[in-house]
């Protein structure tokens, strides 16, 4: 009874919290948000979502990050494909820097990790990812055990949370993040996406000089978002670049037709921090470098993780 109490709460939150993205995503004001009638209307589709996120957490809590993934990635997309598997370490501390179009980006960075040996064929265990505390996050106890949370608030003290990915590096785990701190243009869709690496934080040379011992991992995705999507005429409504591309985002999750698409993920040689840290923006320039080469001169060789069910 417990159980199906605590299964319930959470699909009312996530309920909630897609309710209010969706009200976000077409441009509706607070003033609208407690309007019953308009909440009653999105509250089908918000619990549809909310069902298919709950399961997901259920499904990492069953067969961990990765597994839960490709559970979710078979429901969402079309096919995985991933080039340079092998420049992920097995072990040891590493840093792996990605791009972030959105959509299915992280799911596909989780289900593209190598399986190693000495975790019995599985991916590493003790990858985290650094993310912004939001409540929908919250709302995945499964997920949550692998996530380091860092402060939304722009003005707010980030410090326990850098020591939190420090201590995790120097233990030799693994780490994933996404330094532009935003979404940025998908590769494959729109442009912009070169560009976008110019804004990519300089905490990774902080990370670097306080974990020498990381390999850094440059890591791209892209095709997740649908150009169908992207471009579809109710997006001219918002005014904003990120007002469209929230617009985008919400028709693709409620489109089926809209998540026919192949993500795929690359993954660049990788950096050991110690050789570069006697200068911290080589740092970034170095990773950015790289990445940059893989947007503009993507891998010629891919292998298909999955295909899904679209």
């Amino acid at each position: 009874m417990t159980q199906v109490l605590l299964m319930t709460s959470q699909l009312d939150a996530l309920t909630e919290i897609n309710i209010d993205d969706m009200f976000d995503s077409v441009g509706l004001n607070g003033r609208l948000r407690g309007n019953r009638l308009l909440r009653g209307l999105c509250w089908l589709p918000a619990r549809s979502f909310a069902q298919l996120v709950a399961d997901f957490d259920g499904e990492v809590g069953r067969h961990g990050l990765s597994g839960g993934s490709a559970w979710l990635l078979k429901r969402v997309v079309r096919k995985l494909e991933v080039a340079g598997r092998e420049n992920v370490p097995p072990i040891g501390p590493a840093l792996i820097l990605s791009n972030h179009p959105g959509m299915a980006d992280t799911i596909s960075l989780f289900a593209s990790l190598p399986p190693i040996a000495a975790f019995g064929g599985l991916p590493r265990p003790d990858l985290r990812i650094i993310v912004n505390d939001r409540p929908f996050l919250q709302a995945l106890p499964n997920v949550s055990r692998y996530l380091l949370y860092v402060p939304a608030a722009g003005d707010a003290d980030k410090t326990p949370a850098i020591r939190a990915v420090v201590k995790h590096l120097r233990q030799g785990g693994a780490v994933l993040t996404f330094p532009a701190g935003r979404i940025e243009p998908d590769p494959a869709v729109a442009p912009g996406a070169v560009e976008s690496l110019q804004t990519w934080s300089e905490s990774i040379a902080l990370f670097a000089r306080l974990a020498p011992q990381t390999r850094i991992v440059p890591a791209i995705v892209s095709g997740v978002v649908s150009p169908a999507a992207q471009y579809h005429p109710l997006t001219r409504l918002r005014r904003t670049p990120r007002g469209r591309e929230r617009m985008a985002a919400m028709l693709q999750i409620m489109i089926p037709a809209y998540q026919s698409v192949t993500a795929r993920v690359a993954f660049g040689p990788p950096l050991l921090a110690a050789d570069l840290v006697a200068d911290p923006a080589a740092i970034t320039r170095a990773v950015t470098g790289h990445a940059r080469h893989l947007i503009e001169s993507p891998p010629s060789a891919w292998e298909t993780l999955l295909v899904g069910d679209r």
